[in-house]
C-alpha cells in the first residue's frame, strides 16, 4: 500500500476458506478508491469514493462471482424450492467485464475488480479473463481470491503477485470470537479447522441439527440406515459440498485417533469417534474416494445417489471391504 507507483494490477489472495480474504481484498479495495490526498495505508472512510464503496455503489468497482440460477418465478413457486447459487462463473460474465474494465473511470482514474472465488470460473471464462490480465487497461487492478489455487490456469497465477493468507492463530481467533459474544467458541473454532469467520457461521447455522443427526448415525454403523439418511440429507437441501465436508472431517477425526490419538474437527464427538476408530487404518482408501467426489460436488448430479454410494462406502470401508466406482 505505501508503494503505491508499483502496485501490480493483478493480485491473487489464496488460502483456507473462512479466514477473511474477502473482508482484506475489499479493504484494499477501498483503499485503492479512497480520494484522499493523506492516506498512508488505510482508506480514510470519509471521502466521497470512501462513502460510494460503503454504500455499495461504486462506479469503478465491480464483484465477479457466481450469479443466481436461471431459475424462473414460476418455477421457483411451483416447486417450493429455494433459488440455488450457480457455483461457476460464465464467459459472459467475464466479457461483461470487459466492458467495466475498458471504460474510462467516473472518479480518479482506478477501476478495481475482486473475482471470488477466482476457481469458480469455467474454462472458456478463464481463458477470456487471461485475455485480459495480459493487456491489462491502464487503471485497472484485479484482486483475485481463492481458497483453492491449484485449480487456476497456471497462466492466470503467473501474471499475479501471490498473496498465501494463512489461519490466524488460536489465540488471536479467540480473541476475535470472544468480542463478538460466540457461545463456545473453542469448539466451532474446531469445527471449522480453525477459520474464524467459518467458525461464526458454524456457531448460527440453521442446519446444526442436520449436522447433528448425521454425525449420530455415522457414530453406529451397525444401525446406519443409509438409504434412510440419504434420503433425510437430500430433503435438508443443503450443498452436497457442505454434507461431503462434514463426512471428510469425520473420517479424517476417525483415523486421526486411531492412529494419533488425536481429535481435529469434532472434539465433541469423542465418545462417537472411539466406537469407530479401532477400524481407523481400513479408512484411508475411503479417504481419498471422498476426496474426489468433493471435486465433483458442484457437478449436476443427483444428490441422494451420490450420498447413498458414499454411505455404503463408508460402511463397506469399516468392515474391511473397498467399494470403487
Amino acid at each position: 500500500m505505501r508503494d503505491r507507483e508499483r502496485f501490480p494490477h493483478a493480485l491473487l489472495f489464496t488460502g483456507e476458506a473462512g479466514i477473511g480474504k474477502r473482508a482484506l481484498a475489499q479493504y484494499l479495495a477501498q483503499f485503492l478508491l479512497c480520494e484522499s490526498e493523506h492516506k498512508t495505508h488505510q482508506p480514510c472512510g470519509e471521502c466521497e469514493g470512501c462513502r460510494w464503496f460503503l454504500a455499495g455503489n461504486h462506479p469503478d468497482f465491480r464483484m465477479l462471482q457466481p450469479a443466481d440460477a436461471d431459475d424462473s418465478i414460476e418455477e421457483a413457486e411451483s416447486t417450493k424450492k429455494p433459488k440455488k447459487k450457480s457455483a461457476v462463473i460464465g464467459v459472459d460474465d467475464v466479457r461483461d467485464l470487459s466492458d467495466f474494465v475498458n471504460l474510462s473511470a467516473h472518479r480518479r482514474g482506478t477501476r478495481v475488480t475482486i473475482v471470488a472465488p477466482a476457481e469458480a470460473m469455467n474454462t472458456a471464462a478463464a481463458n477470456a479473463f487471461l485475455k485480459t490480465l495480459e493487456e491489462p487497461p491502464s487503471g485497472a487492478v484485479f484482486i483475485l481470491i481463492s481458497d483453492h489455487w491449484r485449480r487456476l490456469l497456471p497462466t492466470i497465477r503467473s501474471r499475479c503477485r501471490v498473496f498465501p493468507l494463512t489461519i490466524p492463530s488460536q489465540k488471536v481467533a479467540m480473541q476475535w470470537l470472544a468480542g463478538l459474544s460466540i457461545v463456545n467458541p473453542v469448539l466451532h473454532l474446531a469445527h471449522t479447522g480453525g477459520a474464524p469467520l467459518a467458525a461464526v457461521e458454524d456457531a448460527g447455522a440453521e442446519w446444526l441439527s442436520v449436522r447433528t443427526g448425521m454425525l449420530e448415525k455415522l457414530a453406529e454403523p451397525a444401525t446406519l440406515n443409509v438409504l434412510a439418511l440419504a434420503t433425510e440429507l437430500e430433503k435438508a437441501k443443503l450443498d452436497t459440498s457442505l454434507l461431503l465436508d462434514w463426512l471428510q472431517k469425520w473420517v479424517y477425526d476417525v483415523i486421526s485417533l486411531g492412529l494419533a490419538g488425536v481429535i481435529r474437527y469434532y472434539p465433541d464427538w469423542k465418545d462417537g469417534l472411539e466406537r469407530v476408530a479401532s477400524r481407523a487404518n481400513l479408512l484411508f482408501n475411503f479417504a481419498n474416494q471422498l476426496t474426489e467426489a468433493q471435486k465433483l460436488s458442484h457437478h449436476p448430479l443427483n444428490q441422494r445417489l451420490v450420498l447413498e454410494a458414499l454411505l455404503f462406502g463408508y460402511l463397506d470401508a469399516l468392515r474391511g471391504q473397498d467399494r470403487r466406482g
